[in-house]
């Protein structure tokens, strides 16, 4: 059975696996991912392994940091085994026993990646801080809760009425009792 291992030093997870068993694994930083790496370079759901056949395929889920297979960014493709997938920070290798391992890639030189561990891309921020259609030119302000003055209203009318009603029966009474 083909499994994931975490390959990066210096994380509490090295050396930890995850047997692919099923059609879909999704991995990602919480807890409802099926492979949870707790990792800040890591988005919440950051990736999907699909198997299909023999190939297991990968497929990035618009994570922040991006998904690699040596050292190449990619949105799906096969992972073959030996290949290295990199998740943000996190580097994993597929491994299939009876596989036979993928060709060795030439080492490239680390690449700079800049990791926001918030969840915020670059195309994010250049794109610029508000949404289309937002409109700065008006004041804001505090809305008002109507509801509250409304039961006031209501409540002081009612005491009102039955104040009056009181007046009208005491009035009544001696009224009857002055004869």
């Amino acid at each position: 059975m083909a499994k994931l291992v975490i390959l990066t030093p210096g994380l509490p997870v090295t050396g930890r696996e995850h047997e692919l068993n099923v059609d879909r694994t999704t991995i990602g930083r919480v807890e409802d991912n099926m492979f949870q790496i707790a990792e800040p370079s890591i988005s919440s759901h950051h990736c999907e392994v699909l198997l299909r056949g023999n190939d297991v395929v990968i497929k990035d889920l618009n994570s922040t940091n991006g998904t690699f297979i040596n050292g190449e960014q990619i949105t799906e493709s096969a992972l073959k085994p030996g290949q290295t997938l990199r998740l943000g920070n996190v580097e994993l290798k597929l491994d299939a026993p009876g596989a036979a391992p993928a060709p060795a890639q030439p080492k490239r030189q680390a690449e700079a990646t800049m990791v926001v561990p918030r969840g915020v891309s670059m195309s994010e921020l250049e794109g610029g801080g508000r949404p289309p259609g937002f409109d700065t030119s008006k004041e804001f302000s505090k809305k008002r809760n109507r509801s509250g003055v409304y039961f006031w209203v209501a409540v002081s009318v009612g005491v009102i009425i039955i104040a009056v009603l009181l007046y009208m029966a005491w009035v009544a009474i001696n009224s009857g009792n002055g004869k």
